[in-house]
């Protein structure tokens, strides 16, 4: 049986922002604990630092949790799409961090979760709040205190005109 077409989704079309951030989440297979570790932290975090040159996205701040990642992305002139970034992320990463034994030959779920952020303050208090995750998790005293979050490029909202 075809799906139903809900109307709020028609207005999709309609929503186009010249230079978006996005937010987004991503998280292990199972919800399994594998990524908050130093080896898996750099593994990751080479991949965002790779991906404007392969992928045309430039990757902001990021936390990397035990069993999910949170990063704000944002693409470039000529960048692949949101979806073809992303599945090529997850297998470059995958095969990396099951050459070294950090992971099983599935590391991702198929799914992702993305949000376009709006403004500059959108984006400060998305951040606020994913720096708070391992505080909230019990993992570190203070946001500081975490090893797995930092920032790539800094990402900035420009005009849509």
């Amino acid at each position: 049986m075809p799906r139903p077409i809900r109307d709020h989704l028609h207005r999709l079309a309609n929503v186009w922002i010249k230079h978006p951030v996005y937010f987004i989440t991503l998280c292990t297979d199972g919800r399994r604990q594998r990524l908050a570790q130093v080896p898996a932290a750099e593994i990751l975090i080479s991949a965002w630092r790779d991906s404007p040159k392969i992928h045309g996205w430039a990757v902001g701040r990021f936390v990397i949790m035990p069993d999910h990642v949170h990063f704000f992305a944002s693409p470039g002139s000529g960048a692949k799409s949101l979806s073809a970034f992303i599945r090529d992320w997850k297998k470059w990463t995958t095969r990396r961090l099951h050459a070294g034994g950090l992971a099983p030959p599935i590391v991702w779920q198929t799914e992702f979760f993305d949000h376009v952020l709006r403004s500059a303050d959108s984006y400060e208090e998305k951040w606020f709040y994913v720096r708070e995750n391992p505080v909230r998790a019990g993992h570190a005293a203070c946001a500081e205190a975490w090893p797995y979050a930092g920032e790539g490029e800094r990402l900035s909202f420009r005009p849509s005109a």
